[in-house]
């Protein structure tokens, strides 16, 4: 599948982006319908977050995650779907409560981060794959509830997709591999442009390609105005690419996007090189998926 694709959407995020595009799904029933729509547009996958639907923050809530992938699951597409694991592992640094954090902590445990996936059991799920500075937040995932983390996503026979914000988590990821935690041909994902992470540019795109073991497979995404010169880049160097709302809010300069509107455009610029997106059942089987519908 030299000039297939795997393309996914990441259709909403847990960032504080709902008050600055009005299409950024909340609901589960939007997130649904905008992953369902991002299928129809030519997605491979549908990355998945619940958010609070009163609030728009972020839900850990397994109901809300449930009734996204039912609806999911019993529309008329057959997208993938990927749920993440990244659960609550924002730690806010507090003066006042050093120890503790501020206001806007939000830390559980890998038993509660894998909660959503090990009750739905998605075909995939993102794990990531250390700590790191996210603007002025830390991200926490020491890692030894990693390894923890990793056993449990093992023994639910999902897929994880080995999220890496900076060089270091490659070599983790490879820790984890090596110490049998992770089954089959290892998925990485290359998250870029993220303060403080690894820099949304070709050379650190290179770089951490380089670094990967031989049978893996690897993607890559940048954030806001980068989102497309990334998936250009990792399209071209023959990885996987992942565009939406969780990423990007805008289309174009100044124009607000859609998750489908984001896909369209990622198809478009496949097609500009000779290459089209892999079909859901198509990414099955060169994955080795397991197909909640009834397959593998």
């Amino acid at each position: 599948m030299k000039n297939k694709v795997l393309l996914t959407a990441a259709v909403t995020g847990a960032g504080d982006t709902v008050k600055k595009n009005p299409n950024v799904p909340v609901t589960p029933k939007e997130i649904a319908e905008s992953a369902i729509a991002s299928a129809k547009a030519g997605a491979s996958v549908a990355h998945v977050h619940a958010r609070d639907p009163e609030t728009g923050g972020i839900s850990h809530n397994v109901e809300h995650y449930r009734e996204i992938v039912d609806r999911i699951r019993e529309s008329e597409t057959d997208v993938i779907i990927n749920i993440t694991s990244g659960g609550g592992g924002d730690f806010i640094p507090s003066l006042q409560t050093p120890a503790a954090g501020g206001d806007g902590t939000d830390i559980q445990t890998p038993e509660q981060r894998h909660e959503p996936v090990g009750e739905l059991l998605p075909e995939m799920c993102t794990l990531d794959c250390g700590s790191t500075n996210f603007g002025n937040m830390i991200y926490m995932s020491p890692t030894d509830w990693l390894r923890e983390q990793a056993k449990l996503v093992q023994e639910s026979g999902v897929k994880p997709e080995l999220e890496c914000f900076d060089t270091g988590h490659i070599r983790f990821a490879k820790q984890l591999i090596n110490e049998g935690l992770v089954d089959g041909d290892p998925m990485f994902q290359f998250c870029l442009g993220i303060p403080w992470g690894a820099e949304a540019d070709a050379e650190t795109m290179m770089y951490m390609k380089n670094r990967l073991p031989e049978d893996a497979h690897w993607s890559a995404f940048g954030i806001g105005r980068m989102q497309f010169p990334m998936a250009a880049q990792a399209a071209q160097l023959g990885g996987n690419i992942r565009v939406g709302l969780e990423d990007n809010i805008y289309l174009s300069k100044g124009v607000l996007a859609s998750n489908e509107q984001l896909v369209d455009k990622a198809v478009q610029q496949l097609s500009a090189h000779d290459m089209e997106p892999m079909s859901p059942q198509e990414a099955r089987d060169y994955f080795n998926l397991r197909n909640p519908h009834g397959g593998k």
